[in-house]
């Protein structure tokens, strides 16, 4: 059978899902290198039309990758926390702030393309912000159901939270990657009363 009569082209998968090229997002941005659609589209046998179709722009898949990222390390930090309730909650807030602090991926972004990353990861109606509080939003959720008493409405809280790590970690962005931590510690602390 030649190509011609349908075979694929060597070494590229048959088909390749929204999820493969998320996968493949993830990776190009853990590795440290700027997103480039054509590249994985070239690597996974895709069309760009499909890739944009599924996320709607470059910006549309690094975010989807950041926020994937986002999740992960969240549910990773969950998973290793043993206290309970707001304890809990505190916990794995500030394993998650450690992480964006300390993500070399994430610093490599920002220090290449630091005012589109801010634009990326703080809007409102962007992929990575709305994705964050609704993650937060589920912890409080959980603790909530361990006896924390948020001591507000659990979807404000959840974006005051992530408002504030935007504030205190990505703030000096476009001046250089730093956070405050152990202010937004402080903060997040009293915020969550615990």
């Amino acid at each position: 059978m030649t190509r011609a009569e349908g075979t694929r082209a060597p070494g590229r998968p048959a088909s390749a899902s929204r999820d493969d090229v998320l996968r493949a997002a993830i990776d190009m941005f853990l590795a440290g290198k700027r997103l480039d659609v054509n590249a994985i589209a070239a690597q996974l046998g895709v069309g760009r039309a499909s890739i944009y179709r599924w996320f709607g722009s470059r910006d549309g898949l690094l975010g989807a990758a950041i926020a994937r990222q986002l999740e992960r390390m969240v549910a990773h930090a969950d998973k290793r926390c043993r206290a309970e309730g707001g304890q809990r909650l505190n916990e794995i807030l500030d394993h998650t702030i450690h992480w964006l602090v300390e993500d070399d991926s994430l610093r490599t972004y920002f220090d290449n393309e630091s005012t589109a990353a801010l634009r990326l990861i703080t809007r409102s109606d962007g992929v990575v912000h709305p994705a964050a509080v609704a993650i937060v939003e589920q912890l409080i959720d959980k603790a909530q159901a361990q006896g924390y008493e948020p001591p507000i409405e659990r979807n404000t809280l959840a974006y005051a939270l992530v408002r504030l790590w935007e504030a205190f970690l990505y703030n000096d962005a476009v001046a250089g990657f730093r956070g405050d931590v152990d202010r937004l510690r402080q903060v997040q602390a009293a915020l969550l009363r615990t």
